[in-house]
């Protein structure tokens, strides 16, 4: 939260930010991959080539759209109650 308010992002984009950040590295090591892996008898190394290639494409795109429309949300200060 203190690196949101530093750079002046909104506080709820900031975790949609982060849960793109958590869900890319999926392309690149595929975890969600493994019970369909078992069941077509496919060997991990025949898919990590497709959804690395994925990654390539879509890093560059979904860190853009990030950042764009990252600027379409104002910044509003987080409020600290009164004790």
């Amino acid at each position: 939260m203190q690196s949101a308010t530093d750079v002046q992002m909104n506080l709820g984009w900031t975790v949609q930010i982060y849960n793109v950040a958590e869900a890319l590295p999926n392309l690149i090591n595929p975890f969600f991959m493994l019970p369909l892996l078992a069941v077509l008898g496919l060997r991990a190394r025949d898919l990590i080539g497709f959804t690395f290639l994925q990654f390539i494409f879509y890093f560059p795109v979904v860190l853009l759209l990030v950042w764009l429309l990252g600027m379409t949300f104002d910044f509003v200060p987080p409020v600290i109650p009164a004790q």
